[in-house]
C-alpha cells in the first residue's frame, strides 16, 4: 500500500469511528422520520396582522416584515414590496422606504432601482409570525441594535 492509500483509509476509519456515536445524537427538523418516509404537516404559523416592526437582535440584521406576505409576488416583472416601500411611494404608504444600502450593483456603483441582488425582499426579509423557537436558545440580543431602525 502506498502512503496516500494508508492515509485514505485512515482517516476513513477514523471518521466512522467518530461519527458512529454522532449518528444516534442527531435529529432533524423531520424527528425521527425516515427519510423514505412521508413526515407530518407541519404546525402552520400564524402572520401577525399590521403592527409594530419586532426590534432587531444584532447590527445588520435585516428588519423583519410587519405584515403578511404570503400572497405577495415578487418576480422579474412584478415586486409587490416596492408598491408601497419604494422611495416614491413609502410617505403615502405609510411604509418604510427601500434603504440606500439596497440601490449599489455588485461593483459598488450606484444605481436608479433598486439593484438586481437585493431585489427579491423575501431572500432576506421575512414576515413576523407568532412562534415558539424551534429549539432552546440562549442568545442573548446586541444592545445596540435595539436601537437600530
Amino acid at each position: 500500500m502506498t502512503r496516500s492509500r494508508i492515509y485514505v483509509f485512515a482517516t476513513a476509519v477514523l471518521l466512522a469511528i467518530t461519527t458512529a456515536g454522532i449518528a444516534d445524537e442527531v435529529e432533524s427538523l423531520r424527528g425521527a422520520t425516515g427519510i423514505d418516509q412521508d413526515s407530518t404537516e407541519p404546525q402552520r404559523m400564524r402572520y401577525l396582522d399590521d403592527q409594530e416592526p419586532f426590534a432587531r437582535d444584532y447590527e445588520e440584521q435585516p428588519p423583519l416584515v410587519p405584515h403578511a406576505t404570503e400572497k405577495y409576488k415578487i418576480n422579474l416583472d412584478e415586486n409587490r414590496c416596492l408598491e408601497c416601500h419604494s422611495w416614491a411611494d413609502y410617505e403615502e404608504a405609510g411604509a418604510t422606504k427601500v434603504s440606500e444600502s439596497h440601490f449599489p450593483d455588485s461593483q459598488g456603483s450606484a444605481t436608479a432601482n433598486v439593484a438586481g441582488q437585493r431585489y427579491f425582499c423575501n431572500q432576506c426579509h421575512v414576515a413576523q409570525v407568532d412562534a415558539e423557537p424551534l429549539i432552546e436558545n440562549t442568545f442573548e440580543p446586541d444592545k445596540a441594535a435595539a436601537s437600530v431602525e
